[in-house]
């Protein structure tokens, strides 16, 4: 349960650290630094893109296209059952923004940590896990 917590977070971080409503994100600070410091612009958002081809290739991998759509339904669902049970309020923008980025966050962790899963419930490894 560590380990998929671990890489959640870590999506977590990747994501809002790209974007997120306040002005602490790469977008926010390269469309006012830019100018001033466009090499360090750019290294910045290789390594950000670096992240999300790790991350987005482990998930492609391991769950697919179908499950990345069924995981984010999943979460989906269960942002309206909050709403619906007045557990979630979504008026102001910024919280749908949150709330789109745990979203996507999880399912950028599921992803990753699927492979784990599967092996634990089925015994069984996947190819790309047979050099473990």
């Amino acid at each position: 349960m560590t380990g998929f917590l671990t890489r959640w977070a870590l999506a977590f971080v990747l994501l809002s650290a790209t974007f997120n409503p306040t002005a602490y994100s790469y977008l926010s600070w390269v469309q006012v630094n830019y100018r001033l410091e466009p090499a360090i612009s750019l290294l910045v958002g290789l390594l950000l893109i670096s992240g999300y081809i790790i991350y987005l290739r482990a998930t492609l991998r391991s769950i697919g296209l179908i499950g990345m759509g069924l995981v984010s339904a999943i979460v989906a669902a269960g942002v309206w059952v909050l709403i619906d049970l007045g557990l979630l309020s979504p008026a102001s923008n910024d919280l749908k923004i949150w709330i789109g980025l745990v979203g996507l966050s999880f399912v950028l962790g599921i992803g990753l940590s699927w492979s784990h899963v599967r092996r634990a419930i089925s015994g069984q490894s996947d190819m790309d896990d047979l050099g473990d």
